[in-house]
C-alpha cells in the first residue's frame, strides 16, 4: 500500500510539473494502480504535445495572416496607382482646358483688334466742329473784319476737334473769353472761341470728332455760338469755309 502511494506521489509531481490537474484521476478511485498512474501520465504528455502543436499552428496561422496581409499590399499599391492615374488624367484635362481657354482668349483678342482696325479705317479724317446754325461767314462785317465763321447753338452744345492734332492752348483769351487752339499734323491751327467750358489741356492729343469743349457766350459775343478760325502754318488767318469744303465738310449758306 505504501509502495502504491509512493508511486502515486511521483506521478502527481510529474503531472504538476507538466501543468496538469489530477482531477481526472478521481474517476479512477481512491487507490489507483501503477498502470493507471502511468496511463494518466501518458495522457498528460499527449495533452502537452497537443498544446504545443496548437501553439505552433497558431503561429503558423499568424504567419499565414502576415502572408495574407502581404498579399493585400499589392492591392493597396494598385489602388494608389489608380489614384495617381486619376490625378494624371485630371492634370491632363486641366492642361487641355487651359489650352482651350488660352485659344479662346487669343481669338477674342484678334477679333477685338480687327474691330478696332475696322473702326479706325471707318473713322473720318475731318468732321464738322459743332452742330448748329451757320450764322456768319468770313470777311467784312458791320464795318470790321470777321476772321472766322460762327455756328450758333445752345450753351453746352458739344464742340469737337475738326481733325487729329495736339492742344496748344486751352483757357482765357482776349475777346473770346475762353478758347481752345488745336494744331493739326500739317501745322494748321484750328481756333475755337467763346467756349463755355474746355475739356482738354495743353499738350493733349485729340482726334477728329473728339469732344474738346462746349458752346458758350463768353467774351465779345452777342449770343451763344462757336467762333471757328483756321490759321495756316505761320499764323495767317484764312477763310474756313473752303478749307472745310476741301475736307468734305459743308455748312451751307449763312442763316441770320
Amino acid at each position: 500500500m505504501r509502495g502504491r502511494l509512493a508511486v502515486a506521489a511521483v506521478a502527481a509531481g510529474a503531472l504538476a510539473t507538466a501543468g496538469h490537474s489530477l482531477t481526472g484521476l478521481e474517476a479512477l478511485g481512491d487507490a489507483p494502480t501503477t498502470a493507471e498512474l502511468a496511463l494518466a501520465a501518458d495522457r498528460g504528455t499527449r495533452s502537452d504535445e497537443a498544446a504545443s502543436s496548437g501553439s505552433s499552428s497558431s503561429s503558423g496561422s499568424a504567419t499565414g495572416l502576415d502572408a495574407a496581409t502581404s498579399g493585400v499590399l499589392p492591392v493597396t499599391s494598385a489602388a494608389g496607382g489608380t489614384a495617381q492615374t486619376a490625378s494624371s488624367s485630371s492634370s491632363s484635362s486641366d492642361a487641355e482646358d487651359g489650352h482651350q481657354v488660352g485659344s479662346l482668349s487669343k481669338a477674342a483678342d484678334r477679333a477685338a483688334a480687327a474691330a478696332r482696325a475696322a473702326a479706325e479705317a471707318a473713322r473720318p479724317d475731318f468732321v464738322k466742329p459743332a452742330d448748329g446754325r451757320f450764322t456768319s461767314g468770313f470777311g467784312a462785317r458791320w464795318g470790321s473784319s470777321h476772321r472766322g465763321i460762327d455756328i450758333a447753338g445752345p450753351i453746352g452744345t458739344p464742340i469737337v476737334s475738326v481733325g487729329d492734332g495736339t492742344v496748344i492752348e486751352s483757357g482765357p483769351a482776349s475777346g473770346f473769353g475762353q478758347w481752345v487752339r488745336v494744331q493739326l499734323e500739317d501745322g494748321t491751327v484750328n481756333v475755337y472761341g467763346h467756349v463755355n467750358r474746355s475739356y482738354v489741356r495743353e499738350g493733349q492729343r485729340v482726334r477728329a470728332g473728339e469732344e474738346i469743349a462746349e458752346i458758350g457766350n463768353r467774351g465779345q459775343s452777342t449770343g451763344p455760338h462757336l467762333h471757328f478760325e483756321v490759321w495756316e502754318d505761320g499764323g495767317r488767318k484764312i477763310n474756313p469755309l473752303p478749307w472745310l469744303a476741301e475736307r468734305g465738310i459743308s455748312l451751307g449758306s449763312p442763316q441770320d
